[in-house]
C-alpha cells in the first residue's frame, strides 16, 4: 500500500467508514487523516494504515484550508 502525504483514502473501519479523507502525515503503522469538517487539518485523526483503502487521487495539502479540502473531497466523492 503506497500512501504518502496528500493521498486520498477511504476509511474501511470505525465510525467513519465509507468516508473520504486526505492523508496529512504518516508515522510508523499509522496515518493521520483529515476531511476538513469533522476532522480539521489542525486536529487530524490517527488511523491504522490497515483501516484505510487508498484511491487513485492526490491532493496538494500545502497551504490548503479546511473549506478547500471539504470541497475537493466532496467533488471526488461524487465522481466515485
Amino acid at each position: 500500500m503506497n500512501l504518502c502525504r496528500g493521498s486520498v483514502v477511504k476509511a474501511v473501519a470505525g465510525r467513519d467508514s465509507g468516508k473520504l479523507f486526505a492523508v496529512t502525515d504518516i508515522q510508523g503503522g499509522y496515518c493521520f487523516i483529515a476531511d476538513g469538517k469533522t476532522r480539521k487539518l489542525s486536529s487530524h485523526k490517527r488511523k491504522n494504515i490497515k483501516h484505510v483503502c487508498p484511491t487513485d487521487s492526490m491532493i496538494d495539502i500545502n497551504d490548503i484550508t479546511d473549506k478547500k479540502l471539504r470541497t475537493l473531497l466532496r467533488q471526488l466523492a461524487t465522481e466515485e
